[in-house]
């Protein structure tokens, strides 16, 4: 896996699990890698990866079944479109917003196809 600096590695971890689930690459409930098994998978510390897997689970985009491992909840999926269409226009509408009006363009510049 290649990392890059603008973000932390747990997140770019976590994204990697969340494309996974909005690819159906993971179903829910699948069963995920264990932290050590996947640590080593990607070449990262364990301590990272439990950190991805925190979060994930807080996110409630996972779950840990005592004794047994960590799954995919079954509403990952749109936990996670939710919470990535929300940021999208939050933090991305706003800044292609003031672009546009910044090169003096009008947004229906996009219907002009």
């Amino acid at each position: 896996m290649d990392f890059h600096d603008e973000k932390p590695i747990y997140l770019q971890i976590a994204d990697v699990f969340c494309e996974s689930i909005l690819s159906g690459k993971l179903q829910g409930d699948a069963r995920i890698p264990s932290v050590r098994e996947y640590g080593a998978d990607i070449g990262v510390n364990p301590n990272t990866v439990m950190r991805v897997y925190e979060k994930l689970t807080a996110d409630g985009i996972i779950y840990n079944k005592r004794g047994i491992g960590y799954f995919v909840s079954a509403d990952a999926r749109e936990k996670i479109l939710q919470g990535q269409r929300k940021d999208f226009l939050e933090k991305e509408v706003p800044a292609i917003l003031r672009r546009l009006d910044l090169l003096g363009l009008d947004i229906n510049v996009f219907n002009r196809a």
